[in-house]
Parts: C-alpha cells; sequence; structure tokens
C-alpha cells in the first residue's frame, strides 16, 4: 500500500478536507501549525524555521510549545542548515543589512526541546537547499535569501520518500518578500506536470515575518 504524505502549508485551506489531511499517514505541518483546525488536526511533523526572528519567537512561547499541534507531533524538522547559515551571515550583512540576525541559530534548542518532550529532531541539510536553489534557477527567479520552509520541506520528502503519494494544501505560493514565490509556484507545478506532487484546496497567501 502506497504511503500518503500530507504538507500542509500555512494559507487558507479549502473547506471539507480537513478529514481527507487527517486520514494520511504522515502530516506534515508548519511553525506555529496555523492550518490546525479548519485543516484537520493530525500533526505527525512541525517543519519549523530554525534560525532568526521565527526561531525565537517559537522557543520562547508557551502557547507554541503548549499548541495541539506541536504536543502531538512526534517530530521537528528544522528546515535551515547551522552552517549554510552561518555561511551567508557575512554576505547578508551587506545586501540585507536589515536582516542582521536571520542567521541566528537555535538549532540546539530545538534539540533540547526536543529531548525534553521525547520527539525527534530532523535537521534538513544543506543538500537540500543547494539541490532547491539550483532547480529553482531554471524559473528565472528574482533576487531572493532563501526559498521557503514549503519548499525546503517538499524538496526533502521528494527526496526521501520516492515512492509515497505526496499531497499539498494551504500552499499560496506568496509572502515574505525575499523568498522566490514565482519561480516556487512554477517548480510545483512542474513536479504536479510530472506526477511527483499532487495539491489539495485552496491558495490564499498568509504572509510571516523573515518568510515560512
Amino acid at each position: 500500500m502506497i504511503r500518503k504524505i500530507m504538507i500542509v502549508g500555512n494559507g487558507e485551506v479549502g473547506e471539507g478536507i480537513a478529514g481527507i489531511i487527517d486520514a494520511a499517514d504522515f502530516v506534515i505541518r508548519f511553525n506555529d501549525c496555523r492550518s490546525y483546525g479548519a485543516g484537520g488536526s493530525r500533526t505527525d511533523a512541525v517543519a519549523v524555521c530554525n534560525t532568526g526572528r521565527p526561531a525565537k519567537a517559537m522557543l520562547g512561547s508557551r502557547e507554541w510549545r503548549a499548541h495541539p499541534g506541536v504536543v502531538s507531533a512526534g517530530e521537528i524538522w528544522s528546515v535551515r542548515d547551522p552552517e549554510k547559515f552561518a555561511a551567508m551571515r557575512a554576505s547578508l550583512a551587506v545586501s540585507h543589512p536589515e536582516l542582521d540576525d536571520f542567521c541566528d541559530d537555535y538549532t540546539d534548542e530545538f534539540s533540547g526541546f526536543c529531548a525534553n518532550t521525547g520527539k525527534t529532531h530532523v535537521v534538513i541539510g544543506k543538500s537540500i537547499h543547494d539541490a532547491v536553489d539550483a532547480s529553482l534557477s531554471a524559473f528565472d527567479p528574482q533576487s531572493y535569501v532563501v526559498p521557503s520552509s514549503g519548499m525546503i520541506v517538499i524538496a526533502e520528502v521528494l527526496n526521501t520518500h520516492a515512492d509515497a503519494e505526496v499531497v499539498l494544501a494551504g500552499f499560496g505560493h506568496a509572502g515574505w518578500e525575499w523568498h522566490p514565490f514565482a519561480a516556487e509556484r512554477q517548480l510545483v507545478d512542474s513536479y504536479i506536470a510530472a506526477g511527483r506532487l499532487m495539491r489539495l484546496g485552496g491558495e490564499t497567501p498568509v504572509s510571516s515575518s523573515q518568510g515560512a
């Protein structure tokens, strides 16, 4: 039997599909799990931005730690490779001085959170990030800082679960200005056309500080 993996973004999820999401074999949500509720409740993994302001906000939030999606998840996925982001700091200080805390690394803190709560901590490696950058280049993206967390997670799942049925919901491909959302939409559409992905539900965008 083919395993079904559902990747649920923080955009609007269409009505009547919560049950479809919850019926999947594995459900991945993002950061503060805004999809929880309207997008079902099953949460097997929460993919987090483990650097910068989003990481600091989550780790410092009692509400995040107590969120039912975070509590029920068996895995936390850190989408930003610490080595890669450390190497980006100097160039970002020149090109985007306003992002002075963007590369601040909280990976160890997420590892500690997982150790204290009995969860598995997965750090997505720089090879996935580099492969996404290479794939996006085919779609002539405008200048950007990093791919979105959603795009990194899609690439990780397709790389490690090649035999699974992978379905997206809640992906609007819009939000933080320094993610290459137009190129990401084209890349995702190319994966759908090739039969590697399916898309489910609406596409209303939700923005996020320092991306998602």
